[in-house]
């Protein structure tokens, strides 16, 4: 079955991230960025194809391990009958070249322990050729490993030999020594990448990730009124959110790894490294709603710059730096995860029709004005483009939310995204002072609203339901009073609520639809949608059954792993975590509900000022 996918941890430097198992071992890193090919690839294979382990020699798993508080350094402790020693493991964020460092430090007694490095560049296919560029003057190891304009360095005290294609190394740790490794990356054509003292670095980064930390102190304090584990979880998932970003550029990837399978076994396998605007906007709103601005402000310019030129191109996502082309092509060599194939690079959905990511734009786009984000000549120019687009656009069926392959249909989210295009910028034209025309926008808005309530509506069920040609629900629909779509006492939602209770949860998780019913143009089945579940625990809010929220999101965080991280599904029958590690969407939404939920049940003089979009979910929809 494999090593199960909540058994990682993450660590990254806001342009990369590696995933390290409880045995020590590195078996997922990409370099230089998100997207790029593998330099590990265990993960998705086997040690050839990749991994970099430090554990003790005799082997065995961590007895415990942690995130030092309020950073992303991880501290793994092993114990043995001879001793115990903590492997710390960070990723520098310093900019000019990539690191990961890893210290051994002896705790008790005295340690026999082993490192096993397997370069494999290009997915696991490429053996790089290494040579050794010993420091004389403190007699330390350094070994180069160079293939194509790929360079990595490795540099350690300790003494490494070769050994079938592998550098390995065997030592010792006592009580109170550490054992630095420094394992770099840089470019085969550029000088060799300077020299990182482990120790600084490892303070460096403590504050960096323990500064950024603490800018959402005074929202987390609502959270503690659900008490402190909760307000632990949320600042965990933001800083899982941040660990998402690409510093560089401010683009916001999905998650950190391609084709971690939603069904072991399965071909429902996706390259989530790149940039959806939908995942990117909710994950935006939701670090605006924390109050984190600074990358609201950054990830508009990379919005700018993405989807610059005709905006009949828009793309559904696009790669870290705003690329385009971004082909799927499934990996050969690679078995894959627990032998799920495909193991896919690339995403064809970049070529789909997804009406909904003009909705979810327009409304990050709103809610930074409303948090104060300075006005954007540029930005309020994409919108009246979009929109023009849009005008016609949204009569047409698209592939939805979820990215079928079976065909487009006219998605009821994807209409209700239409809308919240329209109705944003209404706002903002209102509130803000800016030119544009509103009366045509209005007229069009209430345009859509009479046709998703005419056509998204089945009097039959008395619910909401996927698409205009169908009977079934979708969990996305728990998100229409969020919205301001209509209001959470809407006898229409209320009936929503049910039918998603009755379809779509199974043993208190929440699956996005059903496979059967839906024809996703996909085989086989999928796990409960974890983000699907925090929805439903929002309508709960909202519709005031209180005790039904909080049982369900105490049921959703047990889910996470030691460390707090979520994949993106979760299968109820085998206690799985499952899909890509770690997901966006899951972390997202757990914060929204953690915010929604505290409000909820805080003293009112505990409660800080709503966050934009809270305030926008009161607002009062257009009549049908």
């Amino acid at each position: 079955m494999g090593r199960p996918i909540e058994s990682y941890g993450l660590i990254g430097d806001c342009q990369t991230a590696a995933l390290v198992g409880l045995d020590g071992s590195v078996d997922w890193l990409c370099w230089p960025r998100f997207d790029s090919d593998s330099t590990f690839g265990a993960l998705l294979g086997d040690r050839e194809h990749g991994r970099f382990l430090i554990g003790p020699k005799d082997g065995g798993i961590a007895a415990s391990r942690r995130y030092r508080p309020g950073t992303l350094i991880l501290e793994s402790r092993f114990e043995t009958d001879d001793g115990a020693v903590t492997l710390i493991d960070f990723m520098p964020p310093r900019g000019e070249n990539a690191d990961v460092v890893r210290l051994v430090r002896g705790e008790r007694g005295r340690v026999a322990m082993r490192m096993e490095l397997v370069i494999r560049f290009g997915y696991g296919s490429v053996v790089p050729w290494v040579r050794r560029l010993d420091d004389k003057d403190d007699g330390s190891t350094v070994l180069q490993a160079v293939a194509g304009p790929d360079m990595t360095i490795l540099r350690t005290p300790v003494q490494v030999r070769g050994e079938d294609l592998h550098s390995v190394a065997e030592f010792e740790v006592e009580a109170g020594q550490v054992v630095p490794f420094v394992f770099t990356y840089g470019s085969s054509f550029a000088p060799l990448p300077n020299r990182i003292n482990p120790n600084e670095a490892l303070r460096e980064t403590e504050d960096f990730w323990s500064h950024w930390a603490r800018l959402c102190g005074h929202r987390i304090e609502i959270c503690e009124a659900l008490g402190p584990e909760v307000a632990q979880a949320v600042v965990r998932s933001l800083i899982t959110l941040k660990a998402l970003t690409y510093a560089p550029t401010g683009g916001i990837v999905a998650a950190a790894t391609t084709s971690l399978p939603e069904r072991i076994g399965g071909e429902r396998n996706w390259d989530y490294r790149y940039c959806w605007l939908r995942d990117a906007t909710m994950t935006l709103l939701t670090l605006m709603n924390a109050g984190y601005f600074d990358e609201a402000s950054s990830w508009r310019d990379w919005l700018l710059r993405a989807v610059a030129g005709s905006p009949g191109q828009i793309q559904i996502m696009y790669g870290v730096a705003g690329e385009r082309r971004l082909a799927e092509w499934a990996v050969p060599w690679l078995p894959g995860y627990a032998g799920s194939r495909p193991v896919r690079v690339g995403n064809a959905a970049t070529e789909q029709l997804q009406i909904d990511v003009y909705g979810e734009v327009m409304d990050a786009l709103h809610q930074g004005r409303r948090g104060g984000l300075p006005e954007n000549e540029a930005a309020w120019g994409l919108q009246v483009e979009l929109l023009d687009d849009l005008e016609t656009r949204w009569r047409e069926p698209d592939e939805g939310m979820w990215e079928v392959r079976s065909g487009r249909r006219h998605f009821t989210y994807s209409k209700v995204m239409a809308w919240v295009a329209f109705d944003r910028c209404i706002r903002s034209a209102r509130d803000f002072g800016i030119a544009g025309p509103v009366d045509r926008w209005c007229s069009v808005r209430d345009e859509i609203r009479a046709d998703v309530m005419a056509k998204g509506f089945s009097a039959h069920r008395g619910c909401f339901v996927q698409s205009y040609d169908a009977s079934a629900v979708d969990a996305n629909l728990l998100l229409l009073p969020t919205l301001g779509f209509v209001r959470p006492d809407d006898p229409r939602f209320l009936g929503t609520v049910r039918a998603i209770e009755e379809d779509l949860v199974e043993d208190g998780f929440v699956y996005r639809y059903r496979p059967q019913e839906t024809n996703d143009g996909l085989s086989g089945e999928e796990g409960a949608f974890v983000a699907c579940g925090f929805w439903l625990v929002d309508a709960y809010v909202m519709t005031g059954r209180l005790d039904d929220a909080r049982r369900l999101f105490d049921r959703l965080l047990a889910i996470r792993n030691d460390l707090g991280l979520m994949a993106e599904e979760y299968d109820p029958r085998s206690g799985r975590q499952l899909g890509n590690l770690p997901q966006a969407f899951s972390h997202m939404a757990l914060v929204d509900s953690a915010f929604r939920l505290a409000r909820a049940v805080a003293p009112a003089e505990r409660v800080p000022e709503e966050p934009p979009r809270e305030r926008e979910e009161e607002a009062e929809p257009q009549p049908a």
